[in-house]
């Protein structure tokens, strides 16, 4: 993964969540589907095409899946997840699907709590990238979902903070040094769409 040299973003993805609750009614998994640009999409392809043929072939794209799912375990592949506060830990993915269609790269993953978890009380999702490398974009509240029946009894609220309130808000802790730490930051957090759930 290349170093985060500024604080904006140089991929962008549109994204897709799912939140499903299995038959106990507690969290059963999540899914995601990430969309990459363009521009990233065809970085990879010159990155991965061995053969040269201009696209992307099963091998080749297992390659990239495969480099990708190892990239992003330091980073929790961006999914954050907390219920009353408390963050729930998920295991890495078993299988990274990778596609490539109309010139564009698409990535999907399943995660799994480690342990049973009930859905209880304020739940938080987020998928960001604490680095502030990628941006995650959830385009229509629709793409963040959930599903089965252990969710029917809960509320659930799209939160789509306003960057320039918080950037206002916390001028003076938001420095050139504090954008530029590698580990990443509060800030990919308090600016990324969440999807809140109360059960």
């Amino acid at each position: 993964m290349p170093a985060v040299a500024l604080a904006h973003p140089h991929i962008f993805v549109d994204a897709k969540f799912e939140a499903v609750a299995g038959a106990d009614g507690g969290l059963s998994e999540v899914r995601d589907v990430w969309h990459f640009d363009e521009v990233f999409s065809s970085s990879v392809l010159l990155d991965f095409d061995k053969n040269g043929n201009s696209t992307l072939d099963p091998p080749e794209l297992a390659a990239v899946a495969k480099t990708v799912q190892k990239s992003l375990a330091q980073y929790n592949y961006y999914t954050s997840i907390t219920i009353g506060g408390k963050a729930v830990t998920l295991e890495k993915p078993e299988v990274m699907h990778a596609a490539y269609e109309d010139g564009m790269l698409t990535l999907s993953f399943v995660q799994k709590p480690t342990v049973k978890t009930p859905l209880k009380g304020l739940i938080v999702f987020g998928v960001y990238d604490p680095t502030l490398y990628t941006a995650l974009d959830f385009a229509d509240d629709s793409d963040l979902k959930t599903t089965g029946t252990g969710f029917d009894r809960c509320t659930r609220k799209i939160v789509r903070p306003d960057s320039k309130e918080i950037l206002a808000e916390n001028q003076a802790m938001l420095t050139t040094l504090f954008f530029n730490d590698p580990t990443g930051t509060d800030y990919s957090q308090l600016v990324a769409t969440r999807l809140e759930v109360r059960c």
